[in-house]
C-alpha cells in the first residue's frame, strides 16, 4: 500500500524503474530540439522582458524542471519561464527600480534578483498551498473570453516594449521614462519617425523577417522532418552574433549583449527570504496573479497532452509539482517563475517525448549552456532578442479573430464585454488591474449563475399521463390552481438565498423573462407540488431555508406535497422537522401518484 502511495504521488518513482530503452531515441531528440529553441527565447525573456540579466530566463529553464520532472503528471510539459509571466515580474522589478530614488545604478542588478526571488518563491508557495487544499478545479471560474482578452492585452503590452530597442529608443525612453503603456504608444507615435536609430532598426527588422520567411517556409514542408526540425531562432541567432562581431555593429551604435557574468547575489545556491524578504508584501500581489495564469495554461497543455497520449492527469498533483519546481527554483536568486507551456509542449510530444526525460535533457542543456555558451553570445545584438519575443507574440494574436466572431457570430456580448474590459483595462491602465479587475467581475457572474436555483414548471403533455416542461412543451396543459415545481439541481445555501423569490415570479408569471413591474399572469396557485428526482443532496442552511419557506406557504393556506424525494434529503426533512411539518401523507413516491391524491380531495 506504501509502495502504491509513493508511486501515485511521486510520478518517477513509477517512470523511471519502467523506462524502456526503446523510448530514449524520442526522449533525446525532444530534449535537444526544445533546448534549441528554449536557450534564446529564455535570453530575451530575462533581458526584454523581466529587465533582468539573461541568465535568469535560462535558470528558470533549467533548474524548475528538474523538480517537476520528478514529481509533474504531464510526461510532456514543458516547464520554463513564459512572456506574459515574466512581462509582469519585469513590470514589479522596474515599479521598484523606480520607487527608490535613492538607488545608485549598482544596486538595480541586486534589486531586480531580490524581486524575482520573491516573486518565484512565493509563486511556488500558492501553488504547493492550492495544490495541497485540493483547489485544482478553480480554473473552471476563469471565461475562455477573459483569457483571450489578458493574452491580447500581453501581446499589445510585450510588443510595446519590444519595439522600442527594436527602433533604438532605449536611450531615449529612459530619459522620458513612460510609465504605462498607453504612454508608451504616445512615445512610440512621437518619436519613432524622427529619432530612430538606423543600424538597430535595419537589424531588429531585418532579423524578424528572417525569422517570419523561415517559419512559413517550414510550414510548406511539414512532411520533410529535417525541414520541420530546424530550429530558425537559434540559427538567426547564430548568424546574427557572427555577423555582428564581423562587421563590429557595436560600432555603429548597435546594443550587444556583451560580457555576462553569473549573477545570483553572491552564492549560487541561497535561502530565498535571505535576501528578499523585504520585497515580499510588494510583490504578493503579481505573484498570486502569476501563479493563476501560470497554473490555467499549465493545466490545459497538460490535459491536451494527456488526452493525445491516452493517461491521466491530476490537476491537484499538477499544483503541487509546479509549486515545488518554483519553490526549488527560487534558491538559485534571480530565477524567473517557470510553468508549462502549449505552444512548447506541443512541440516535445510532437518530437518524441514519451516520458518526462525529454524535460530533464532540456533542463541539462540549457544548464550547461548558462555556463559555457553565453561567452560566445557576446556580439549578439539585444534588438534581435527583441525581434525574437515579437515572433513568439505573433502567435498569441492567432486566435482573436476566430474567437471575436465566434462570439459575435453566437451573440456572447457577455463575454465579448468580458474580453474587451480585460483588454482595455490591461493596456490603459497595467495588466495587474486588468487581471484582477476581470477576476472579480467573473466571479460575481459564477456566484450570480449559481445564486438562481434552476426550476421549471411542469404541466401534463396532453393525451398522455406523461409530466413535462411548459417552457418545451407549448401543448402542456397547466392545470388550474396546482403548480408544480421540479427543481433539477441539489440545494445548497448558495442557491436557495433567493428560492422565495423565485418560486414568487414563477407563480404569478410563469417561467417567461418579465419585468416585476407588470401585472401577473398566472393565478396565485392554491396548491404547490415539489418533484424534487433531481435533488441529490441538501446542506443544513437549505434545509433551513426550505423549511421556512413552506411554513410561509401554509400560512398562506396553499397545500404543499414533494415527489420523488430521495434518501439522503429525506433524512435531513425528517432530522429538520419538515416531515412532520408537512404530515407523511404529503410525501409520494412519484408525480403521478400526488395528482391522483390531490384529485381525489
Amino acid at each position: 500500500m506504501f509502495r502504491k502511495r509513493v508511486r501515485y504521488y511521486v510520478p518517477s518513482t513509477a517512470w523511471i524503474p519502467d523506462y524502456s530503452v526503446s523510448l530514449l531515441g524520442g526522449d533525446l531528440l525532444a530534449g535537444v530540439t526544445l533546448a534549441a529553441m528554449l536557450i534564446p527565447q529564455t535570453v530575451s525573456y530575462g533581458t526584454s522582458l523581466a529587465k533582468l540579466s539573461p541568465t535568469t530566463g535560462l535558470f528558470a529553464a533549467s533548474i524548475p524542471p528538474i523538480m517537476y520532472s520528478l514529481l509533474g503528471t504531464s510526461r510532456q510539459l514543458n516547464v520554463a519561464p513564459e512572456a506574459a509571466l515574466s512581462l509582469l515580474v519585469g513590470q514589479a522589478v522596474s515599479d521598484f527600480r523606480r520607487g527608490d530614488r535613492h538607488t545608485r545604478p549598482e544596486d538595480a542588478d541586486a534589486i531586480g534578483i531580490a524581486v524575482s526571488t520573491a516573486i518565484t518563491f512565493q509563486v511556488g508557495l500558492f501553488a504547493s498551498m492550492l495544490g495541497f487544499f485540493r483547489l485544482g478545479f478553480l480554473d473552471v471560474v476563469l471565461s475562455r473570453a477573459l483569457l483571450r482578452g489578458f493574452v491580447t492585452a500581453v501581446a499589445v503590452v510585450i510588443t510595446v516594449e519590444q519595439l522600442i530597442p527594436m527602433f533604438g529608443l532605449v536611450a531615449l525612453e529612459n530619459q522620458m521614462n513612460p510609465e504605462t503603456t498607453l504612454d508608451k504608444i504616445v512615445f512610440l507615435l512621437e518619436f519613432s519617425w524622427s529619432d530612430y536609430h538606423k543600424p538597430t532598426m535595419l537589424v531588429s527588422f531585418g532579423a524578424l523577417l528572417v525569422l517570419i520567411f523561415m517559419r512559413t517556409f517550414k510550414g510548406y514542408f511539414r512532411r520533410t522532418w529535417w525541414i520541420e526540425r530546424l530550429p530558425e531562432v537559434l540559427l538567426v541567432v547564430v548568424l546574427s552574433t557572427i555577423v555582428s562581431g564581423y562587421l563590429r555593429w557595436d560600432k555603429k551604435g548597435v546594443d550587444i549583449l556583451g560580457i555576462i557574468p553569473i549573477k545570483t547575489g553572491g552564492h549560487f545556491f541561497s535561502f530565498p527570504l535571505k535576501q528578499s524578504i523585504s520585497y515580499i508584501r510588494g510583490t504578493t500581489s503579481t505573484a498570486v496573479l502569476i501563479t493563476i495564469m501560470g497554473f490555467l495554461d499549465s493545466t490545459v497543455a497538460a490535459k491536451q497532452n494527456a488526452d493525445r497520449f491516452g493517461y491521466s492527469i491530476s490537476p491537484n498533483r499538477e499544483l503541487v509539482a509546479l509549486g515545488a519546481a518554483n519553490l526549488f527554483g527560487s534558491f538559485v536568486p534571480g530565477t524567473l517563475p517557470a510553468f508549462g507551456s502549449i505552444v512548447r509542449s506541443k512541440i516535445n510530444g510532437d518530437v518524441g517525448a514519451r516520458t518526462q526525460l525529454a524535460s530533464l535533457v532540456t533542463a541539462g542543456i540549457t544548464l550547461l549552456a548558462t555556463f559555457f555558451l553565453l561567452p560566445y553570445l557576446y556580439y549578439l545584438p539585444r534588438c534581435v532578442l527583441a525581434s525574437i519575443i515579437c515572433l513568439f507574440v505573433i502567435s498569441l494574436f492567432s486566435e482573436v479573430p476566430h474567437d471575436l466572431m465566434y462570439y459575435w457570430r453566437i451573440g456572447a456580448w457577455t463575454d465579448l464585454a468580458m474580453m474587451f474590459l480585460t483588454f482595455s483595462l490591461s493596456v490603459i491602465w497595467n495588466i495587474e488591474i486588468g487581471i484582477v479587475v476581470s477576476l472579480i467581475i467573473s466571479l460575481l457572474l459564477v456566484i450570480k449563475r449559481s445564486s438562481h436555483t434552476r426550476m421549471i414548471i411542469l404541466g401534463r403533455i396532453p393525451g398522455t399521463d406523461q409530466w413535462g416542461p411548459i417552457a418545451d412543451n407549448p401543448g402542456a396543459e397547466d392545470v388550474p390552481g396546482i403548480l408544480i415545481i421540479r427543481i433539477r439541481e441539489s440545494l445548497d445555501f448558495a442557491n436557495t438565498a433567493q428560492l422565495k423569490e423565485r418560486l414568487r415570479r414563477l407563480e404569478l408569471y410563469g417561467p417567461e423573462r418579465t419585468h416585476p413591474s407588470e401585472e401577473p399572469r398566472r393565478q396565485p396557485a392554491s396548491t404547490l407540488v415539489f418533484h424534487m428526482a433531481d435533488v441529490e443532496t441538501c446542506d443544513a442552511s437549505a434545509v433551513q431555508i426550505f423549511h421556512e419557506l413552506l411554513e410561509t406557504y401554509q400560512n398562506r393556506g396553499v397545500e404543499l406535497f414533494v415527489t420523488h424525494l430521495r434518501s439522503g434529503p429525506r433524512e435531513m426533512f425528517e432530522r429538520a422537522g419538515i416531515e412532520e411539518l408537512l404530515g407523511s401523507e404529503a410525501f409520494f413516491a412519484t408525480l403521478g401518484d400526488a395528482m391522483a391524491s390531490i384529485g381525489q380531495r
